[in-house]
């Protein structure tokens, strides 16, 4: 017997992906076999799936809480933002279309069988679903057609807890409100509801917690401090990318309109010794940056035109004069190219653009997107690596004779003859300690391998711990229902 229960927030940004996270690894612990599921996100923090399809990379943060491969069915809807009015959707790891937000609407409610069919695959497999719900079903605009919340609650028929975040303030309105606002039946589904990220005494909302549970019904279930630790754990946005600071070694990374696959940076912000800072458009790039790194893109020529726009450009062609080292991911490799041409208008208007001029190498975009879990060596080390491909297009020129991975047995990447300027398709690599190391003892400035992974595991034990001190377990998983299969 499958059983299921859904976390919902009465706000986005309320800590929804870690309480799912620690809620799975105390259910593992107990025993159990545990699996998320996300019906529907929008993010270009992706990651590939070992049956060969993309999903958000908060999903695969809670397989690993899970002690799980991810796979496809954990988010079976995927959005992707590649303007401001428009996004690529994934349905079950694959790309289905790009939509203006507007017609996305019309297109919801086919998508539910999809989403349910993946629920149902999903609870073949395990004991207990952590469902994960987006952004707040007080949205009661959006309830037509709803896949992300109470739309896909009621149509699975799984219990919901609530969570609000008394960090933004307001936090009894938050709770109280969602109550008043929702249709009774949806109301109904809300079982019990907790608070989170209380910074100080927790004792002094015990009244707030009364309030709440007398104006809406549902059982309270905890206050949850603060997690402190959350920032050794792979950021789902990145402005939540955090540099402990004072480090030798000084990485740069622009912020692109579009950024994608960013987790490159988490083990890099991990590392003792290394700062990593985000700079937002308006600033410019640092002069006293060891290591710029141009992240990936979900729209490489509208990023593009976004870096220049800043004036990043000159910053990065005034750092590579000074004997600056520069690394493009993805996306940024192709930035860094003589020309990239979208014929098939597949970011946009069909075009051909100059790119930055860095590596001769041109790009061409087609429509035949390349998702792969790969394994590869770096060649000046011989180090092992390993991480994913997840892009449009393929890149040739002079410089890819200067491949510094081995990928899967095919030279990959390019380099600049002074070795100072290199681009790749490889996602995912520092997470590899001893390359890492190598590759960051490569600015002049050596670090030390560390244990990133392990790290990351015990930072889950952490979480998990945090979790089971601050919120009734017991009773949020004695309000897990059981999954009801179409064949039972």
């Amino acid at each position: 017997m499958t059983r299921a229960i859904m976390i919902q927030g009465a706000g986005s940004n309320v800590g929804k992906s870690l309480l799912v996270a620690g809620i799975a690894r105390a259910a593992v612990r107990r025993g159990l076999s545990v699996a998320p599921f996300k019906p529907q996100n929008m993010s270009n923090n992706a990651a590939v799936t070992v049956d060969g399809g993309e999903i958000g990379r908060a999903q695969a943060l809670q397989a690993l809480a899970c002690g799980r491969d991810p796979v496809v069915d954990m988010n079976p809807v995927l959005l992707k933002p590649e303007t401001d009015v428009g996004a690529q959707v994934v349905v079950q790891g694959q790309r289905l279309t790009t939509v203006r937000a507007r017609d996305y609407a019309a297109l919801k409610p086919t998508l539910l069988p999809r989403v349910l069919d993946s629920f149902y695959r999903l609870s073949q497999s395990c004991d207990l679903i952590v469902v994960e719900g987006a952004g707040s079903p007080a949205e009661v605009n959006l309830r037509a057609g709803d896949i992300a919340n109470m739309g896909f609650a009621a149509a699975a028929d799984v219990p919901v807890v609530l969570i609000g975040d008394i960090d933004r303030g307001g936090v009894i309105a938050q709770m109280v409100g969602t109550r008043a606002v929702l249709d009774p039946a949806d109301a109904a589904l809300i079982k019990g509801f907790a608070i989170n990220k209380f910074r100080g005494d927790v004792s002094l909302f015990d009244e707030g917690m009364v309030t709440i549970a007398d104006s809406t019904g549902w059982a309270p279930l905890g206050v949850l401090p603060w997690f402190a630790d959350a920032w050794k754990l792979p950021a789902e946005d990145v402005m939540d990318i955090a540099s402990r600071g004072g480090g030798d070694i000084r990485i740069v990374v622009p912020r692109l309109n579009r950024i994608a696959n960013f987790d490159d940076l988490d083990p890099l912000s991990a590392t003792p010794g290394v700062s990593v800072d985000i700079i937002p458009e308006g600033r410019p790039l640092p002069l006293d940056a060891d290591l710029i790194i141009l992240p990936g893109s979900k729209s490489t020529i509208a990023d593009l035109d976004h870096f220049r726009a800043q004036g990043w450009d000159i910053d990065l062609a005034a750092h590579i004069r000074r004997g600056g080292h520069v690394l493009g991911i993805c996306g940024g490799y192709q930035m860094l190219g003589t020309r990239i041409s979208d014929p098939d208008g597949l970011e946009g208007p069909a075009r051909s653009v100059p790119g930055l001029g860095h590596l001769d190498v041109q790009t061409t975009l087609h429509p035949s997107k390349r998702l792969a879990l790969s394994q590869a060596s770096y060649l000046p080390s011989g180090d092992p690596v390993s991480g994913y491909e997840i892009h449009l297009g393929a890149t040739t020129g002079p410089d890819t004779d200067r491949a510094w991975l081995s990928l899967d047995g095919r030279p990959e990447g390019a380099a600049s003859p002074s070795q100072r300027v290199r681009g790749c398709y490889l996602h995912g690599l520092f997470a590899k300690d001893r390359f890492r190391a190598a590759y960051l003892s490569d600015l002049g400035k050596p670090v030390a391998a560390g244990d990133y992974g392990g790290q990351v595991q015990a930072t889950l034990d952490a979480l998990a711990d945090h979790v089971e001190n601050h919120l009734d377990v017991d009773a949020v998983l004695a309000m897990a229902a059981e999954v009801q299969r179409p064949s039972d």
